[in-house]
């Protein structure tokens, strides 16, 4: 079995090896998400200028209003409606998806389906 500090350093290598061709313009920016035990974050970035233009996460009061865990695949669902709101309503409808070195499945899934489904494009 891998140990905590070894299974971080594997996601680290899958996430440089994304991101040798994942980059975000302002025309296409990126969706990078990170997912943590207790907590599901998504941003839009563009990467020319390095500013973030819309974030949500499972610690927002919007979230937290709606009284979910983000550590399940409900809340990463909320999460991905919420970052697809945020970004149609700053007039972002197309992105380049960034999973962060962890594979595409639950709540990283989840969360991409949920903001396909509100307006995003990727």
């Amino acid at each position: 079995m891998y140990t905590k500090i070894d299974r971080k350093a594997i996601r680290w290598k899958k996430h440089k090896r994304v991101r040798k061709t994942v980059f975000g313009t302002p025309e296409r920016p990126r969706l990078a998400v990170f997912r943590s035990l207790n907590h599901i974050y998504a941003q839009i970035i563009d990467d020319e200028q390095g500013t973030t233009l819309a974030a949500a996460s499972s610690l927002d009061p919007d979230f937290k209003a709606a009284a979910l865990s983000g550590g399940n695949k409900e809340g990463a669902k909320k999460v991905g409606a919420l970052i697809a709101q945020r970004a149609v309503s700053k007039g972002i409808e197309q992105v380049v998806f960034d999973r962060g070195g962890n594979i595409y499945h639950g709540r990283v899934a989840v969360l991409a389906e949920a903001a396909r489904e509100a307006g995003l494009q990727f």
